[in-house]
């Protein structure tokens, strides 16, 4: 039997009193180079055969054929099953002749670091691999997620650079941890949009924590177009809103006039509806969100941004277009239709008969079976119709380059009423 024992940064002095014996009746000892030195001082006057090799697989073939009745102990790093040795050991000499007895995680240590619970906690690994997967994990919005660095891979900067370009920078804490468990343990948080430290440790494992973003100054954002991490969103679906580059098509597709009546039905963060009002302030935006919380949400990104919508419901968008609207708002002259699911046609074609003249509808789907039920029924009534994909991509760190990383391509369907003889655009 080998027994595989995780350590920390004490070992072997700091080890539970069965793992030391189990160490001082081992006739061979299996550790890395960094141990040797304690391990010989610990082990006194006891001379069993030790194995030293940073090279994990050079390790695991020079236990391979001794004698399985012998007492063999490996001196690995945390949980070897974590990461680790461990892997490895069971591929090479099989789990029927180990014995794994796990020390802390280096992810249990940077979560008690910086004294936060971790039972809700993603985690990814770039070691080896294509850093999109940090991309798309972060397009999730997970509440903390640890990832564990490839210096091969860029290390720290890659991660920095991908939490940049994924807009979430300003609503997450990115704190890097290095050493962990060692003297020389480092634990630090970096403001957005700073620089990382030049002496930062090639392995560290970073910690990306989400929060709340700080209230921006209205006046010093960009007129549209802002970043997805400035938006609130709800906590139990983070990630599900109209991401940066929709939100610009669709805006431009709405051809918003200077004054007027928005509907944005199925307003999710409110993120469009929003930023029109933004760019035309001039609009009465009515925004329906039946979400739980989804009416306080979008009131409050609305805060953030500066602006006032005319009215914003919590509500299914059917029962509120069934029911009594103030007449000011009843006939939209634009209508973004982002919500709807199994009831989309139906609401489509209430909203239809409230449609000014030159109105202009425009709706945002995922496949192609929701376009085949929806433009018929613009067509049907006489609307121009205008079909369109966006397909858009976010640069991605890739070792010394950057790869293209895709988002989900969006349809979008616009439909204009014709204007009436002499209509002049005015409400």
């Amino acid at each position: 039997m080998i027994d595989v024992i995780g350590t920390d940064a004490g070992a072997p002095a700091s080890l539970p009193a069965p793992q030391q014996t189990l160490l001082r009746t081992a006739t061979v000892i299996a550790a890395p180079q960094r141990l040797q030195a304690a391990l010989q001082d610990w082990l006194g006057d006891a001379k069993p055969e030790l194995i030293s090799s940073d090279d994990p697989r050079a390790l695991v073939d020079s236990l391979q054929s001794r004698p399985a009745e012998k007492p063999v102990v490996v001196l690995a790093s945390g949980d070897p099953l974590w990461f680790g040795l461990g892997r490895i050991l069971c591929d090479r000499i099989g789990a029927e002749r180990l014995r794994f007895h796990p020390a802390p995680t280096s992810l249990q240590l940077a979560f008690s670091r910086i004294g936060r619970p971790w039972q809700d906690a993603d985690w990814v690994s770039l070691h080896g691999r294509d850093p999109e997967i940090l991309a798309s994990t972060l397009q999730k919005r997970p509440a903390a997620l640890a990832v564990l660095t490839d210096p091969n891979q860029g290390g720290a900067i890659t991660v920095q650079q991908i939490l940049r370009s994924s807009g979430l920078e300003a609503s997450t804490d990115l704190w890097l941890c290095e050493n962990l468990g060692h003297p020389d343990e480092r634990v630090q948080l970096i403001a957005p949009g700073t620089a990382l430290p030049i002496d930062l440790q090639p392995l560290l494992i970073a910690l990306l924590i989400a929060r709340e973003p700080a209230a921006p100054d209205p006046h010093q954002l960009p007129l549209f177009g802002l970043d997805d991490g400035l938006y609130l969103q709800h906590s139990d679906h983070p990630g599900l809103m109209t991401k940066r580059e929709v939100r610009i098509q669709l805006l431009a597709e709405l051809a918003l006039p200077p004054q007027g009546v928005l509907w944005d039905l199925g307003a999710g963060t409110g993120s469009v509806g929003l930023e029109a009002l933004r760019l035309r302030p001039g609009l009465q935006l009515l925004a329906v969100e039946r979400r739980a919380g989804g009416a306080q949400l979008i009131q409050r990104n609305a805060q953030r941004l500066g602006v006032s919508p005319a009215a914003v419901l919590e509500a299914d968008a059917t029962t509120v277009l069934n029911g009594e609207l103030p007449s000011q708002l009843s006939q939209p002259d634009r209508v973004l239709l982002g919500g709807g699911g199994a009831q989309r046609e139906r609401l489509l074609q209430e909203v239809l008969t409230r449609l000014r003249s030159g109105g202009v509808v425009v709706i945002p789907l995922a496949s192609i079976e929701a376009l085949a039920s929806v433009r018929p029924l613009l067509e049907d009534v006489g609307l121009a119709v205008r079909v369109q994909q966006l397909q858009a991509w976010r640069g991605q760190p890739l070792g010394d380059g950057t790869r293209l990383a895709p988002m989900n391509p969006t349809l979008i369907v616009t439909g204009t009423k014709p204007a009436q003889a002499g209509f002049t655009g005015k409400t």
